[in-house]
């Protein structure tokens, strides 16, 4: 019986909701648009953090000796460059499709969707653990850790919507191994960012990543990483192929055959740019003030 094969739209929401399963990272992160980029110098779009005023007093009914302070507004530019291609291909001989190839979906687009998945959520993991977080917490006992994390984002008034805890492996653990955990009904989804979920701690909404520091674990808000991912357009050239958008995933499906070497060729392909937004001033000047590394964590505390 011959292969059958679904149309490239199929195939492509197919790769997208294999991405739904996968993907725990950048859906907790500040997602733009692809239509920003369009245009833009050196694929770099600057994203404008609305300036940080203070209010001041004047006192009423005094004898205007003194002029009011007149303040400067200055607003911090956070650069986000569409800077890396993600892709997978394979080739696929004739004797492959023929004998060996008994569903694409299972055998051939998911082990290329999860490879891309795999790298995308470790470029975002590196950008987390790389960003200049201008406040860290040292601190043995889980529920206290967070507590202190929660209480340096009230400090630098940091929106309490939108806030989220990830932890590594081991933190998780000992998270796990706490009494005081209330563990949330995570039932009823198949998605990656449900099955990571662990809970509500400290008011935060709290996941598992293993691609982070099994030892380490950050709390911040949405706003604290921007995140782009574009899917390439599909060539004029292309014999068979989609690009499609769902839930915030945007990828690439093309298919085509290689008459010289007898085989079908099939490329998944995204691009994906991330950058963590250090609008700290004074002295958090550069840092990410949205954001807090937590350390020490143990179990059994």
């Amino acid at each position: 019986m011959p292969n059958q094969f679904l149309n490239p739209e199929v195939i492509a929401s197919t790769l997208l909701g294999v991405l739904e399963r996968e993907v725990v990272l950048p859906p907790l992160m500040w997602r733009m648009a692809g239509a920003d980029f369009r245009g833009a110098r050196g694929d770099t779009v600057t994203v404008r953090v609305p300036a940080y005023l203070e209010a001041r007093e004047y006192e009423m009914r005094n004898n205007r000796a003194q002029p009011i302070v007149i303040d400067d507004i200055e607003e911090t530019g956070v650069d986000v460059a569409l800077d890396r291609m993600l892709y997978s291909a394979v080739a696929l001989t004739d004797e492959q499709l023929t004998l060996d190839i008994a569903s694409f979906g299972e055998q051939v687009l998911g082990p290329q969707a999860r490879a891309v998945v795999r790298h995308m959520e470790q470029t975002v993991a590196d950008v987390i653990e790389d960003a200049p977080v201008a406040w860290t917490v040292s601190e043995a006992d889980p529920f206290l850790a967070a507590a202190q994390a929660r209480a340096a984002l009230n400090k630098a008034s940091v929106p309490t919507g939108g806030r989220v805890l990830l932890l590594g492996a081991d933190v998780e653990t000992a998270f796990l191994a706490s009494p005081l955990l209330v563990r949330a009904d995570t039932s009823g989804s198949d998605s990656a960012l449900r099955d990571a979920e662990v809970g509500r701690i400290a008011g935060m909404q709290t996941y598992v990543s293993q691609f982070i520091d099994p030892e380490t674990a950050y709390a911040f808000h949405s706003s604290a990483f921007a995140l782009a991912n574009v899917a390439p357009i599909v060539p004029d050239g292309a014999s068979f192929g989609a690009s499609q958008t769902y839930s915030g995933y945007a990828v690439r499906w093309l298919r085509d055959y290689d008459a010289l070497y007898l085989r079908d060729r099939s490329v998944v392909s995204t691009f994906i740019g991330c950058s963590s937004v250090n609008d700290g001033r004074d002295d958090q000047e550069g840092e990410n003030v949205r954001a807090v590394k937590l350390t020490g964590i143990q179990a059994g505390t």
